[in-house]
């Protein structure tokens, strides 16, 4: 079983908590159900649940759900028959759990429940099911872009840039939200999200994004990886990221048809018009878009605002408190001299730590970096000038003697 970051661990210990099911959570993370299970069962045994201690570090964390213990012997193992499992389990009241015991029946040194289990999983996983989608209130809310784009004039230097178009859907209203940006990069992708959060007046259970860059730092079918800055944010609104597979349009239907309606309702009705700024392509946005969600829908006899008012608005979780900060988060490598570069500036960290690979969160006026999970040194931020900014307590102690 390949084991997983601490830090998605304990993202999947948070949405636990927050009353997400096993295979809830499996499809937030990318992974197996069973591969979840494991996880879950190793976390009990340990005693442990979110939220986890504070002074818990990522290395702690791994020794106590995965104990060095001796390899075990690789053995002959005999498999079993997956297409008769997949047609045993349409069967009414047949589960996985009653065909494994039947399995170890047959094969007493088989293999056992959770193995059998995340093997029957990848095996599934290989097939290319059509399901038809349910779609619960709060529950997803889909972004993307549009295709087409906006262009702008600057009045000064007559420069033509083009605006991106951000659409986001909500699943159960199809309730739109749409806004123009500069461009598709992670500080637009993250502040178009907080303000159609702020319109929306709350925030969906989970998020639905395609594959972009800004958002899935590495597009797999199985395994994508969430940009750790877009994991940040949707920690702090309290949801989950699930992306759409790659060639899949089906999972993002929902967006699709709300990008299609936003080229037909808004941008081919601003075809023909001259924008010199981007609050100019909002302010024209805005009408059209309300026009849009106030619409009557022929076959539902009601329009996306009702529908989102009567629906969507009571299952969505509050907002926070305080809106998300935007954070980038780089890798670095402190050097000998304990101190670590980030926009040409350097950062101390503690003088235990030279040579070892750390994450540093940067934020307008701050920089924190992490080693393991933990926070070991925070500063704030400078403008790149080449000088150093150190904190005695991370110096290493010099000892004087007298001559």
């Amino acid at each position: 079983m390949k084991r997983l970051p601490m830090r998605k661990i304990r993202e999947a210990l948070r949405l636990r908590a927050d009353g997400f099911s096993g295979r809830q959570v499996a499809q937030s993370l990318c992974v197996a159900r069973a591969t979840i299970s494991e996880y879950f069962r190793r976390a009990d045994l340990e005693g442990l649940s979110w939220p986890l201690s504070a002074d818990l570090s990522d290395a702690d964390l791994e020794n106590r759900l995965f104990p060095v213990c001796p390899s075990d012997v690789r053995r002959a193992v005999p498999q079993p028959d997956w297409a008769h499992v997949h047609a045993e389990l349409r069967r009414k009241g047949v589960t996985l759990s009653l065909l494994w015991e039947e399995y170890r029946g047959v094969h007493p040194d088989g293999y056992g429940y959770s193995r059998y289990c995340e093997l029957y999983t990848r095996w599934e996983g290989k097939l290319s099911p059509v399901i038809r989608q349910r779609h619960p209130a709060g529950e997803r809310l889909f972004v993307d872009y549009a295709g087409p784009t906006v262009d702008v004039v600057c009045p000064k230097t007559g420069e033509v840039r083009t605006a991106q178009i951000f659409v986001a859907t909500l699943e159960a209203s199809n309730y739109t939200y749409a806004e123009a940006s500069w461009t598709q990069s992670l500080p637009d992708w993250i502040s178009s999200h907080v303000r159609a959060f702020e319109l929306f007046g709350g925030v969906s259970a989970q998020l639905v994004p395609d594959n972009l860059k800004a958002g899935v730092t590495k597009a797999c079918f199985y395994d994508p990886e969430i940009n750790r800055t877009y994991g940040d944010m949707a920690a702090h609104y309290d949801t989950a990221i699930v992306p759409a597979r790659p060639g899949k349009p089906k999972d993002k239907a929902k967006v699709e048809g709300a990008v299609l309606l936003a080229e037909r309702w808004i941008l081919a009705r601003l075809r023909n018009q001259h924008f010199f700024g981007l609050d100019e392509v909002n302010a024209a946005i805005r009408p059209l878009l309300d026009r849009l969600n106030g619409k009557i829908s022929r076959h539902l006899g009601a329009s996306r605002r009702d529908l989102f008012e009567r629906l969507d608005r009571p299952a969505l979780k509050p907002l926070p408190v305080e809106a998300y900060v935007y954070a980038e988060w780089k890798q670095c490598r402190a050097g000998l001299d304990y101190h670590v570069d980030i926009g040409r500036h350097y950062y101390s960290v503690p003088h235990q730590l030279l040579k070892q690979k750390l994450w540093a969160r940067i934020t307008a006026r701050t920089v924190e970096v992490y080693f393991n999970g933990q926070r070991v040194a925070s500063h704030a931020r400078t403008s790149g000038n080449r000088q150093h900014s150190t904190i005695r307590d991370h110096m290493p102690v010099v000892s004087a003697h007298v001559v």
